[in-house]
């Protein structure tokens, strides 16, 4: 495992850091600011916050130059995670079709594919969706009912998704569809890159319990696609959505790393000016959540020493999934526990305005869910990498 950043790479680093410095306003370090406007008004501001960015030269570090990228090292690309997380930059208005379409286009789509798909997503021109999860089809992924009936060179889609990001914002979708009637289980699916704005789609908010929408559902009534806009093929979507998620990897724990210890120094604080840091079981609590953390960085870094080798993780990024996910849940719990009751009322305590840490705290419910559950993570790494029997 290599701890270290080539000299290069520092430069990067400190380019990257001083833009940071100069281009993201102080009143957008504050949650409170994104809470207090509405959600179209802070999308936008996301979306021109990105198009700025890839203007700069600070979109697509690791990606080729040939499709717009800055051609950037896996190190430059943990790097550029790392500031802007530590710079509280932003999220991305784009994340899911920059971090898993984007490079499944680039290794197998047509010619066609990556000239209408690549430029206009890093420049934020085209926002994508991504429609996976059903009802009665989230972590069984393969029990998905949306069927898609070819009708002369176009595939007439009728069916239904859920917990969709983005989906009130997007402008495309890449889903999985059913499209050999009949068909059960993994075969007969293909990807399909389906225009959202078209008659027959329709989209709905889902309120989460934090009182955020950033998911939705998304229902087809006879809504149309061409049969060439399928990415990998007809039939050949469960390996092309194997190849697409195959992309959540890399050095992706070191800036969840930075926010989740960013956040524990908060709780850490919090229970200090609470008069609760000599309580000798949250000390314990937060003794052991320090631990994890840090065990995620080491992680982290392995998995980028490994990326940076040439080796393709595979199956092994279920371990990332799973020490993040589960290492950030308990964190919150551990909030919980220093306030009580009071951790699930967003109102100060004590004087304290812990606003923040409370929204987060319902958001850290879902984290070992979605994206594949801890259960399912588990029964992969049992599997296919430590080679157990079903």
């Amino acid at each position: 495992m290599d701890l270290t950043f080539t000299p290069q790479e520092e430069k990067f680093r400190s380019e990257l850091r001083g833009w940071l410095d100069a281009n993201i306003p102080e009143t957008w370090k504050d949650l409170r600011f994104w809470r207090g406007i509405s959600d179209d008004e802070g999308f936008e501001l996301r979306r021109d916050w990105e198009r700025r960015k890839y203007e700069a030269g600070f979109a697509g570090i690791a990606w080729p130059t040939e499709y717009g990228g800055r051609g950037g090292t896996p190190g430059m690309k943990a790097i550029y995670d790392e500031e802007m997380a530590l710079a509280r930059a932003p999220q991305s208005a784009n994340g899911l079709g920059l971090t898993f379409l984007a490079p499944t286009v680039m290794a197998i789509g047509t010619d066609q594919q990556k000239r209408d798909i690549i430029g206009p997503m890093l420049r934020n021109d085209v926002i994508w969706c991504q429609g996976f999860s059903e009802p009665g089809a989230g972590s069984d992924l393969a029990a998905l009912r949306t069927s898609g009936v070819l009708d002369g060179d176009e595939y007439v889609v009728n069916g239904q998704k859920i917990w969709t990001t983005n989906a009130m914002h997007g402008d495309k979708l890449f889903t999985l569809v059913r499209t050999e009637p009949g068909s059960q289980a993994h075969r007969g699916i293909s990807m399909l890159l389906i225009d959202m704005h078209q008659p027959g789609v329709e989209t709905r908010p889902l309120r989460q319990i934090s009182g955020a929408s950033e998911f939705g559902e998304v229902f087809f009534t006879d809504a149309r696609v061409k049969a060439s806009d399928c990415l990998g093929g007809i039939g050949n979507g469960w390996k092309t959505a194997m190849l697409l998620l195959s992309f959540e990897r890399g050095a992706s724990g070191i800036s969840q790393y930075t926010n989740y210890r960013r956040g524990y120094d908060e709780i850490a604080a919090a229970a200090r000016k609470l008069g609760r840091d000599t309580d000798p079981t949250l000390r314990r609590e937060l003794a052991s959540r320090l631990v994890e953390l840090e065990c995620l960085r080491y992680h982290a870094m392995h998995v980028l020493t490994q990326v940076e080798q040439g080796r393709d993780l595979g199956s092994e990024s279920s371990i990332t999934k799973l020490q993040w996910s589960e290492a950030y849940q308990k964190l919150f719990e551990t909030f919980d526990h220093l306030l009580g009751l009071d951790g699930v009322v967003a109102a100060p305590v004590d004087g304290l305005d812990l606003a923040s840490l409370q929204f987060e705290a319902f958001w850290t419910r879902s984290v070992t869910i979605w994206g594949g559950s801890s259960q399912v993570q588990r029964n992969i790494v049992a599997e296919r990498v430590l080679g157990l029997p079903r």
